[in-house]
């Protein structure tokens, strides 16, 4: 319960820098494949979810190391926000 618990806990922040970023008008967003363009970027979101509810479903059925593995997604996001923010890319 607990796996499932932290798995959603790292789902909204992964979807509040996300959104964040997608809402930031960078100019890398510029370079995001035309498959992620429809909806103004926001179908990357859909991505997200996806990869959200396949933690979620795997952490319920006892397996620890996808939350492990998504909490080091999460860590990636974080970075990865934080240099766009931050003007260094």
């Amino acid at each position: 319960m607990l796996g499932i618990i932290v798995v959603f806990c790292l789902g909204v922040v992964n979807f509040a820098a996300h959104k964040a970023v997608l809402e930031s008008g960078h100019p890398i967003l510029a370079q995001v494949p035309w498959f992620f363009r429809p909806l103004g970027g926001r179908l990357s979101l859909v991505v997200e979810f996806a990869m959200l509810l396949g933690a979620l479903v795997m952490a319920a059925s006892g397996s620890a190391g996808w939350a492990w593995l998504y909490a080091l997604y999460t860590g990636l996001n974080g970075i990865s926000a934080w240099l766009i923010f931050s003007g260094k890319v």
